[in-house]
């Protein structure tokens, strides 16, 4: 599968099937998101769920680049630069900054373990990149040197070859159209070759300004992407600040909170003991008033203690009548006595007589019950 090099955004980064120029080497899944350009700070999710993620190596150019695509919409195509750095903010989730794309990239994984070998294939891929581009140079500047060298090797050569001819023509022939004649093709092979040479010699040239400028972006991008970093860096240490304020000041309402607490709790053990005190209170001058209630009865009836010692004396004439009565019946009650042990002697006399006299009439009764059942076996023999 070949992807074109650098696609525009939004447009898709597959060109054509076919070539088979640029294969996966990597995959995994994790949801996308992108600095926002305005803030610089705030994530903002490229995708709506968790896409695919993958490295692609470009075997032509000896490149790397990390893809995805949500749909027919290309959300990451980042060539990866050996100035790259992927960098893990939390356990499942990292980042890098492309220059090129001038932004910054966001991936969160669902697990550490997939965050962690994201990391070691983005280092592995830096790597190569570093090299492919080490060798690279390594090229330019061979084939620089050896352009350099034939050119001057050609030269030398054409100037060889130049000098006998002439001096050929001019020993043979001294006109100055036998030495047109002679030297004419000399000059046009030469032409031609330093024109070649001339032409690889800008070729290199513009290859190697091409790296220059290729090269200075890339160090633009590193001197951005360490400003961000320190900015990055010195906004972590003013959150880092702020976090320890708010935590400070939290401890601090904390412990104005308890101290509020403990003194609502005393305020209201203040007013539980007021309510006690005033129950109390209302108890006192209720007893109060029934004291007062009963002080007013009782002069009341400091005022008919006459009357009542009057009738307290008619009262004793009267228990003393009672008395007397109570002398009399109790002499009754005890002839009475004496008349009822006697009678139950004599019903004691009565029932043992009448005991007997049953006894004798059972005898009688069983003496009539056997001459009945005689007659009755009598009349059965008949």
């Amino acid at each position: 599968m070949e992807v074109s090099s650098e696609p525009q955004p939004g447009e898709i980064g597959f060109a054509h099937v076919g070539n088979l120029r640029e294969q996966p080497i990597f995959t995994t899944r994790a949801h996308v998101f992108q600095i926002d350009p305005s803030t610089k700070k705030n994530w903002v999710p490229a995708s709506k769920q968790a896409v695919t993620v993958s490295y692609f190596y470009d075997s032509t150019r000896n490149s790397y680049r990390i893809i995805s695509v949500d749909g027919a919409k290309v959300i990451i195509n980042s060539t990866i630069t050996p100035n790259m750095t992927f960098t893990k903010t939390s356990q499942k989730f990292g980042q890098w900054a492309d220059s090129r794309a001038n932004t910054v990239f966001g991936l969160g994984f669902p697990s550490e373990q997939q965050l962690t070998k994201f990391a070691e294939k983005f280092q592995e891929v830096k790597e190569a990149a570093k090299l492919a581009r080490d060798r690279s140079q390594e090229k330019i500047e061979t084939s620089s040197n050896h352009s350099q060298t034939s050119f001057a090797a050609k030269m030398k050569r054409e100037s060889g070859r130049e000098t006998p001819s002439s001096t050929r023509a001019s020993s043979v022939n001294g006109t100055d159209d036998e030495k047109a004649s002679h030297g004419g093709p000399a000059e046009a092979h030469l032409k031609s070759e330093n024109d070649k040479l001339k032409f690889a010699l800008a070729q290199s040239s513009s290859n190697v300004k091409k790296w220059e400028t290729e090269l200075q972006s890339l160090r633009e991008s590193n001197a951005r992407l360490s400003t961000a970093l320190q900015e990055s860096a010195a906004s972590i240490e003013h959150w880092k600040k702020q976090f320890s304020a708010c935590k400070e000041e939290n401890d601090q309402l904390r412990g104005k909170i308890e101290e509020l607490e403990e003194q609502c709790n005393e305020i209201n053990k203040e007013k539980e003991r007021n309510a006690q005190l005033s129950r109390r209170l209302q108890e006192l001058e209720t007893e109060l008033q029934d004291k007062e209630l009963e002080l007013e009865e009782l002069r009341k009836q400091g005022e008919i203690i006459p009357e009542l010692m009057s009738e307290c004396e008619s009262v004793s004439e009267q228990l003393q009548a009672a008395e007397k009565k109570n002398k009399d019946l109790e002499e009754k009650v005890r002839t009475l006595r004496t008349e009822v042990e006697e009678n139950k002697h004599r019903q004691t006399n009565l029932k043992t007589e009448l005991k007997n006299f049953l006894d004798v009439l059972d005898g009688k009764i069983d003496e009539l019950h056997d001459f009945r059942q005689g007659l009755s076996k009598l009349g059965v023999d008949n």
